[in-house]
């Protein structure tokens, strides 16, 4: 059984050292590392419209980070978040701009959530399903399911459902916009959903059989099939968990901000929530700390860009996951 202590350490130290290093690397500018990181804090959780920004990034990368954590507890390394977060985003998007206008908005907001979860859930199955009955590798499959899905939304927005000059898919209903926390902020109410889907993660991973289970299964898959559970079903049922979280971030992009599918919008997503769940040791309740971090982080380094280059923190953030990589107990 893993000691808490070194559960503590391993994060606290990569993080310093990513700290150490990007102060050196604001050195090198020209610039007080102090400073910087002073100016970092008041620029984000000094002010409204700062926090509301640090809050909304949060969110999209506590559920990215939950659909990796969730399959590599079943020891499945589900690198498909990008393509799943993009089908969810998508469906969301047609769904909710094709929903009747008299739909009822909480049933309005709960379809079209759950339309792109559903996309996402049956992406990641797709890549469950090729490992159980061909043996194929997930992180091969969900690299390529990646370029595919990428593909697939790209030809239709283009080539059908994009308005006229320009790159986006008509505005969804009203009726399925998640209110903003406060005015001028891109921080919604989907927060709630991000922090019960994590609590769900953890409920279903440590409180049910179901989540012992899949657990036994990624610790020992041979010794999981003789005692008579069906690891391929848990391949299955993790996949598709992680699927459905990634699709869901489209309740934060889709219905709570951008209100409409538009080229680009998921860039990076999926690989900065690898990022995330590999600093929380894929424990869904540290997920909430790391994606804070890692949320801080983006928007920080955004912030201070006109004193020193933002590349800066995004270098940062590689440093923090090599270490953790690095000093994780085999």
């Amino acid at each position: 059984m893993q000691k808490p202590l070194p559960r503590i350490v391993t994060p606290a130290a990569a993080i310093t050292g990513g700290l150490l290093l990007s102060a050196l690397l604001i050195m090198a500018a020209g610039r007080n590392p102090l400073a910087m990181y002073a100016k970092m804090v008041s620029m984000t959780f000094g002010s409204t419209y700062g926090t509301g920004q640090v809050i909304f990034r949060t969110t999209t990368l506590v559920l990215a980070g939950l659909a990796v954590a969730i399959p590599f507890r079943a020891k499945l390394f589900n690198i498909g978040g990008e393509g799943q977060i993009l089908a969810g985003a998508f469906t969301a998007a047609v769904t909710a701009a094709f929903l009747p206008s008299w739909t009822p908005a909480p049933a309005a907001i709960a379809i079209a959530a759950l339309a792109g979860a559903a996309a996402g859930s049956a992406m990641g199955l797709s890549a469950g399903l090729l490992k159980v009955r061909y043996g194929v590798n997930e992180v091969i499959s969900t690299i390529m399911l990646n370029f595919i899905i990428q593909g697939f939304t790209s030809y239709m927005l283009t080539n059908h459902l994009a308005l006229p000059s320009t790159a986006h898919t008509p505005d969804i209903i009203d009726a399925t916009i998640i209110p903003a926390l406060w005015q001028h902020s891109p921080a919604n109410y989907s927060v709630l959903l991000a922090g019960g889907t994590t609590l769900a993660g953890y409920f279903l991973l440590f409180r049910t059989r179901f989540g012992f289970e899949m657990r036994a299964c990624g610790l020992n898959a041979e010794a999981a099939a003789h005692a008579g559970i069906d690891t391929g079903m848990h391949t299955l049922y993790a996949m598709a968990a992680g699927g459905a979280a990634a699709g869901l971030v489209a309740a934060n992009l889709v219905l709570g901000y951008r209100h409409c599918f538009e080229a680009g919008l998921t860039a990076g997503i999926g690989f900065t929530g690898i990022a995330v769940a590999l600093l929380a040791k894929a424990h869904p309740l540290w997920i909430l700390p790391s994606a804070l971090l890692f949320g801080f982080m983006e928007y920080g380094g955004l912030s201070v860009n006109a004193y020193v280059p933002k590349e800066i923190f995004m270098m940062m953030q590689a440093v923090i996951i090599i270490m953790v990589l690095v000093m994780q107990k085999k």
